[in-house]
């Protein structure tokens, strides 16, 4: 089985990641978190953001997804989301976990993105006893389905969740597509997010996130949470070098701008040689295809891994390390489905 489309998760270590990553294991660092190399990666972060904040590295976006989160909501409290967020759909839990039971309130709105209307019928929504209330919106950028939210999109979310007195959450798994394709990093703190989760697997590290703590507050006590959730590292270099490898070299765009460019490339492939039409627009690294089940079936026999996904498509996630050759076989192979 080919796994090139089967996820950006399934690709290796860029190679400017891997190399930091050698290079950390040179001689001795303090521990948990206070070495040289953390504090550099830190830094370059609060530079891509333009913005002073408290950064943690974790072991996964799970981990550093349902942490933040538990930092805005009590137990008593939910997080509204788009239905298909990763947090309502693959973290088994884990906000309602780490959280002491916070609840999650799933919401509409085509392609991965909230409908503002549907976000403002759940605040407006009168509190009772009876059921928890949103207390924070988790927002997804690029979102499930391989969208990009505009700084006007993220506006019109976060103004009126704001004015409710809700904290924002920003799922960034894929951050680094959504600014290979035009979006401005330097917004997300002056848009109002709290926390944001800083993708670094998907971008080429290894199993390692960066919790963003725009509102410093949120800090107090992080490294006790940390400690208690089983996220504290010892060896604390080991999660943040490869940030600063695809950081330092830029491989963290670069690695993305090439991930984007293949997904168009798969896109017009399907729209030019196919009769299976994309699901969503194509604005990140990821295409989703309407494809019946007997064809899908049909090209993970010829060895191409892919996803049925929540919608009934079929999902294709280009990565950095996709070739322009894969997307060229993986198209033939469709080609004579």
């Amino acid at each position: 089985m080919r796994y090139d489309f089967g996820s950006d998760n399934t690709a290796g270590m860029a190679p400017a990641a891997l190399q930091a990553l050698v290079e950390a294991n040179e001689g001795y660092a303090r521990a948990y978190g206070a070495d040289h190399v953390s504090a550099r990666a830190a830094d370059l972060i609060r530079q891509r953001l333009d913005a002073d904040a408290e950064i943690r590295f974790v072991f996964s976006g799970t981990a550093a997804n349902a942490i933040a989160l538990s930092m805005l909501a009590w137990p008593h409290e939910a997080v509204l989301a788009h239905h298909a967020a990763h947090i309502c759909t693959d973290e088994t839990g884990a906000p309602g976990f780490f959280g002491s039971g916070v609840g999650l309130i799933g919401l509409p709105g085509f392609s991965g993105k909230i409908d503002p209307l549907a976000l403002t019928a759940a605040l407006d929504e009168p509190e009772v006893g009876h059921r928890q209330p949103p207390a924070a919106l988790s927002l997804t950028q690029s979102t499930e389905y391989g969208t990009v939210y505009s700084e006007e999109e993220l506006r019109h979310l976060i103004e009126p969740a704001k004015l409710k007195g809700c904290g924002v959450h920003m799922d960034g798994a894929r951050l680094a597509n959504a600014a290979a394709a035009g979006f401005d990093l330097t917004q997300i703190a002056r848009l109002g997010v709290n926390v944001l989760v800083f993708g670094g697997a998907k971008a080429g590290a290894n199993c390692t996130e960066a919790i963003v703590m725009f509102d410093k507050s949120l800090a107090r006590r992080v490294d006790n949470r940390l400690k208690q959730a089983g996220q504290t590292a010892s060896k604390a270099r080991y999660l943040a070098a490869p940030f600063l490898g695809l950081l330092e070299s830029k491989a963290w765009e670069q690695g993305a701008a090439h991930a984007n460019q293949m997904a168009l490339r798969l896109a017009e492939g399907f729209a030019l040689g196919s009769p299976f039409v994309l699901a969503h627009p194509v604005e990140a690294n990821a295409v989703f295809v309407r494809m019946p089940p007997e064809a899908h079936r049909r090209l993970n026999d010829l060895g191409w891994a892919c996803y049925r996904f929540d919608d009934g498509s079929v999902r294709f996630v280009c990565s950095w390390a996709t070739a322009d050759a894969a997307v060229d076989e993986l198209l033939e192979a469709v080609r004579g489905l």
